[in-house]
Parts: structure tokens; sequence; C-alpha cells
């Protein structure tokens, strides 16, 4: 409870101790355990060669700025051969570069420079689906019994008026039937995703052992493993189980709205038991890649579903799964209207559900969500990053969140992105689309943001750009910075083996407890624009005195700061990294 004068009474919650590892031990931790994973966008981070859009040898020049950030590895959004109607993720060619990124010479030469600089490469691994414009899909639809069978075909159903139409209720993610009609073939194949985007059948064992193939190729050339995308929809139920039809699912009640992938419960669709079997297939993969080279690859998996579904990627207790299921809960459980003891229920749901002996990860934005600053709010982003990057696990950046990027605005004219597309509506796609995460990198305040030279960027630069960039944050008190500083200070042992504990301490400030032998750090952050005066003495052996050591931007404190334990005053939306002495 807080008085009048606002000083703190009592917590609100409890605080809950959650350790990091499974003992206090410190053991050998092995590249990816340490390092942050910055994720790269290749289209809007840096153009080379002037077109508007990004490259790979944008990234090779821009390496050393991961290195200034103290990042460790990198993960790309696809970069393969793609007809582009989802800027990448419809793959024509699982095994080539697409023209507009360079080549493979270029992407080899990549992988040289991030050696250079001790960076890693994590590729984007897009399993569920291939482009309808791949040799694959072309094949079967030329009747080649064996690509046929790379896909998944059902007949239409016909009305009394002789109508044909789709096989059932099944709706796609960006929207309407995700069923599509070939008449080479006269049947409909699934696509889950864009029209341009069929399925493949992973009950036919050739797919599967393809899609290995796939994956050795790219870890024999050397990267460090794959960030999986949409594994949630991998496997639909086998129709054979349903009298040889797939069943329509069951509608939600979410939404009156029957176009909206909302409107059904995906009970056939997402989630089945024989997608964490196939996680489990590609980990033995990778270790098959490491016997050879000695190389720990690492495997992210995405997949927006429960806690318990999440973990079952871990492993099993016998098999390996992924290092990393991908924790969203920054992204999908909160924003800046949440409460502190919202955010607390959040984040220890993660460190609550998983195995003891596994690592938390920590994700706050990526291509397909807004970005912090515009979730939360722009004076929040150096809080948010003190999460990503402070608590125990794993930290994940989306480009920009180091600088406090916004979402740009695109407008209908110039939206490119299906999700907003497919909408057909041009006064609120922008509620659906994905664009305004994906704005070019703001590098500099010069043309085009630094980002590219040519006369036009395939997205506009986001407004603002001028005083929003690399360059005036390299020389100023700036969320940039702020960022430096807390990429160093993940360095230090408390936050590699040390403890936590949480507490929310009233409607606005969070903070938390790191400690290892006898060093201790609090975070504390306020997501409020109100004042609160709290007593750090509520956490165990925190008695006298703390010191400011990283502060948001636009706190008055400095470091070095001293600040009586039992009364620190924390203004509107401000955040502290705070020693205890």
């Amino acid at each position: 409870m807080v008085n009048m004068k606002g000083i703190l009474v009592l917590p609100l919650l409890f605080a809950v101790a959650l350790s990091s590892q499974s003992n206090n031990k410190e053991k050998e931790l092995d590249w990816w355990e340490t390092t942050i994973f910055y994720q790269i966008y290749p289209r809007s981070f840096k153009d080379s060669n002037g077109d508007g859009i990004g490259d790979l040898n944008g990234i090779t020049e821009s390496l050393e700025y991961l290195k200034e950030l103290g990042i460790g590895a990198t993960w790309l959004s696809p970069i393969f051969k793609s007809p582009m109607y989802d800027f990448g993720y419809d793959i024509a060619d699982f095994y080539d570069i697409q023209d507009e990124y360079g080549t493979m010479e270029d992407f080899e030469n990549l992988m040289a420079k991030a050696k250079e600089l001790d960076i890693k490469i994590v590729l984007d691994f897009v399993p569920n689906h291939t482009s309808n414009e791949s040799v694959w899909f072309e094949e079967a639809l030329r009747g080649h019994e064996k690509y046929y069978d790379y896909f998944i075909w059902e007949d239409g159903v016909v009305d009394e008026n002789g109508v044909t139409h789709p096989p059932n209720n099944w709706v796609s993610v960006f929207r309407k039937s995700a069923w599509e009609y070939r008449e080479e073939v006269g049947k409909y194949y699934l696509h889950q995703f864009v029209i341009g985007q069929p399925d493949l059948n992973y009950r036919n064992p050739e797919v599967v052992e393809e899609m290995k193939n796939v994956v050795r190729f790219w870890l024999e050339k050397g990267v460090a493993g794959f960030r999986v995308d949409a594994i949630a929809h991998l496997f639909e139920v086998d129709k054979a189980d349903f009298g040889g039809k797939y069943p329509d699912e069951p509608l939600s009640k979410n939404t009156d709205d029957p176009d909206s992938y909302d409107s059904l419960d995906h009970i056939y669709t997402k989630d089945l038991d024989e997608t964490v079997e196939m996680v489990y297939q590609w980990r033995e993969v990778f270790e098959e890649i490491k016997a050879k080279d000695g190389l720990t690859r690492v495997m992210m998996t995405e997949a927006y579903s429960s806690p318990q579904m999440t973990m079952k990627y871990f492993g099993n207790g016998e098999r390996k799964g992924a290092q990393m299921p991908f924790n969203f809960v920054l992204i999908s459980d909160v924003n800046g209207r949440s409460s502190a003891a919202e955010i607390k229920y959040a984040l220890d749901k993660f460190l609550t559900f998983k195995p003891i002996d596994e690592h938390a990860n920590w994700v706050a934005g990526n291509h397909d969500n807004n970005r912090v600053a515009s979730r939360f709010s722009p004076e929040l982003v150096d809080g948010i990053n003190m999460i990503t990057l402070l608590m125990p696990g794993i930290g994940v950046t989306y480009m920009g969140e180091e600088i406090g990027m916004v979402d740009g605005f695109v407008s209908w004219e110039d939206t490119v992105d299906p999700s907003g597309c497919n909408t057909d509506d041009p006064i609120n796609y922008w509620m659906s689309s994905r664009d305004p995460e994906r704005t070019p990198f703001q590098w500099s305040a010069d043309k085009n943001a630094g980002f590219s030279d040519g006369d036009k960027t395939w997205l506009p630069v986001a407004d603002g750009y001028e005083n929003l960039n690399v360059e005036v944050q390299r020389h100023s008190n700036s969320h940039l910075n702020v960022y430096k500083a807390l990429s160093a200070l993940r360095t230090d042992k408390v936050f590699r083996y040390g403890r936590y504990e949480s507490v929310a301490y009233n409607e606005g400030v969070f903070a938390f407890r790191r400690w290892y032998n006898k060093k201790a750090y609090i975070v504390v952050i306020n997501f409020r624009q109100e004042a609160y005066t709290i007593d750090l003495t509520y956490f165990e052996n925190v008695s006298k005195k703390v010191e400011v050591v990283v502060r948001s931007i636009q706190s008055p404190k400095n470091p070095r700061d001293i600040l009586q334990a039992n009364q620190v005053e924390i203004l509107g939306s401000e955040s502290l990294v705070l020693r205890v002495l």
C-alpha cells in the first residue's frame, strides 16, 4: 500500500524466488547460453547497392555495429529464393539465395566476416510451407507423383446447385479460406498462410527427409542454428482418422467474422503432438552435424502457444528438442497499459513452467509485432531492454529496439504486407499490417536514414529519423548507450549464474533482484507516469544503500549516485539498475 505521499508501506505481491540454474555452481556455459541474439530483417537493415532493398552485403558492412553492441549472434529473417509474396517466408528454393539479397558468394563473405568478428549466424528455417512457384509445386501440378505427395490436397464439396466449395471451413492465418483450387489437378491445396504458400505434407517421409537435408545443407556451411518459423502449424490431423475427409474446426465465438483466423478453434491444424516429435528429429540432425565439427547449433522455435505446449519443445527427458522455444510473454501478454502485477505475472510464468535445467529467453519485439516504443512507450524502452538483457536466461533483440525505433506510418497505397492487404480495408488495414515494424533501420540523419542512397525504399522510412538514429545516439545520453551498458553488465557472473526474485510494489513499480554469492543487483522499472518512493529493504540482504549503475535516459540520477535503500524515489517511467552495497 502507498500513503498520501506515495511512500511504500507494504508490497502488493509476495516475491517468488526462482533460479536460473539447477544449482549455484559455475558450470561452463556454451556460446548460445551467454550471448545476445540480434534479429535482422534483411530487407530493412542496410542497402548496399541503392535499389532500396536491404541485402547481404549491407549486413556484412554493418557487422562491426553488432560487435559494438556486444552482440554475439544474429538471426536473419529468410534470405532464400522467393517470389516475395510474403517477403521471403514463401520459399521457392531452400538451397539458394534471393537475387535481391545477393549471391551465395555474398553469403559466404558474410559468414567469413562474421567468423572474423566472432559473431554467429543463425538462419530462418521455414518448414511449414514452400512457394507455389517452387519446382516442387510446379512438378506437383504437372502430375509428378513424388512432388504431388509433398503437398496436402483435398476434393471440394459440391452443393445442391453443382457449385464447388472448399473442402471444409479451415481459415488461413491471413484471413479467408485456407484452401485454393487448382484446375491442373482438380483439387484444392492447403495453405495455412498466404495463397502462395502451399503447406508441406509432413505425413510423407520423403518430405521429412527433404527438409532434414535442407537443415544439413546450411549447417554444413557453418551456420550456428535456425529459428524455426510457425512451428505450431506443421501438422494437420490425419484425415484417415476422420473417414478420409478433413473435418471442420469448431467455431471459437471470438469473432463474428467468418474470414478471420480467430473465428475457429484450431484443434485440427495447430499444436499437434507430431510437431513436437519433428522438433526432436531436427535436434538429432543438429547433433549429427555437431559431431563432425564440434560446434553447438541452437534451435529457436516460434509458437504462440500455451506454456504447457511451449515447454514440450525443450525435450521430453529422454530426447532433446529446441534450446530456445521462444518466450513471447512481453509481446502477447503485456503492454504499456499493464500494471506492475501483470508484468510480474507474465515474466514469472515462463520461469515457473520451464524445466529447471533449461534456460528462459526474453523476446520483446520482432518483425511481426509492433515495436517496443509503440507497444509500451518511448519512455519505457530502456526498462524493457533491462528486462530482456538482465532477467535470467537469453536475451533476444529485434533490430532497432536498442535505439527505441517506433512503428513507421505506411499508407494504404504503400502497404505491401499480405496480412494488411488481405483485409481489403483501406481504413483499418494498419491494425493487421506488419509493415510499420519493418520500416528501414535508422542509421543516420542522411537520406533515407542512411539505409539506402536510392531514390525509393521498399517501405517508407519512419518519420522523425533525423533525430532518432544510431549516429545521433552514439554521442548522447541515449537508448543506444544504455543498451551498451546493459550488454556489458550482463557478462557479470550475477547475471550469468545468479538467482532471481521479483515483486510488484504497487500499480506501477516492478522490481527484480539478481544475486550470486555476496553480490546483488536490483532492477526497478516504473510502468506509470506517477512517482513513487519505494523501500528496497523488502528484498533479503538489502539494508542500507544502493548505487546507481544504469539508468533510463530521462532519469535525473547519474551512475555512481548512492541512494538510501529504504527510501528510493522512482520518477514516472523511470528505470534503474542498482547495485546493492
